[in-house]
């Protein structure tokens, strides 16, 4: 997955001036990135605090090592079972 260029701190302060005011065209044109790009962050970071955007950040982390867990021991079973030849 493709990392962005703006830390979460930089976003949120795009976010807050576009709050206090700022026209989104102006703030996009200003800031190098575009107006959907400004849209899908509002959606994900709107009235959060650089606080909660970085735990956010480390809890998919955490939550896509869980996944990935949990995928290898699904394989595990799938492998064990066709080794020991248990139906299904």
């Amino acid at each position: 997955m493709k990392t962005s260029r703006f830390t979460e701190a930089q976003i949120i302060g795009f976010l807050k001036q576009a709050e206090a005011g700022l026209p989104i065209k102006e703030l996009c044109r200003s800031g190098g990135f575009s107006d959907a790009t400004f849209y899908k962050w509002r959606a994900k970071f709107g009235g959060m605090q650089v606080s909660e955007a970085q735990r956010l950040r480390e809890l998919e982390s955490e939550n896509g090592k869980l996944k990935r867990l949990l995928a290898e021991a699904h394989l595990d079973m799938h492998a064990l079972k066709s080794v020991l030849g248990v139906k299904r």
